[in-house]
């Protein structure tokens, strides 16, 4: 079954850009990685910029967790966040058509 996550980032005040730059390079590598299907990022109407991700499996999930592009991000990020990431993952409840009722 997919896992679905959804990752929130609270730019400190005057870095949303910042965030959005440390973000594209990850989104670009984490794409070639295996089991993910998503990895895209939104902007919220509350200031924040929400990184939507859909992966084959737990497991890859973990590996792309533990990987290098995740641990680059992470540097990138440093100084630049009023909080931590605030990382949920979901587990979709298919409901409705195939194409439609799940992420």
């Amino acid at each position: 079954m997919t896992i679905v996550v959804t990752a929130a980032f609270t730019p400190n005040e005057g870095f949303y850009q910042q965030v959005v730059d440390a973000l594209a390079p990850a989104i670009a590598e984490v794409h070639q990685e295996p089991g993910c299907l998503l990895y895209a990022i939104h902007e919220s109407p509350n200031g924040q910029i929400l990184m939507i991700e859909k992966w084959t499996s737990a497991a890859l999930l973990d590996a792309h967790g533990a990987g290098e592009p995740v641990q680059r991000l992470n540097a990138a990020l440093e100084g630049l966040l009023a909080k931590p990431v605030e990382v949920t993952r979901l587990v979709p409840i298919p409901v409705g058509t195939a194409a439609q009722g799940a992420l």
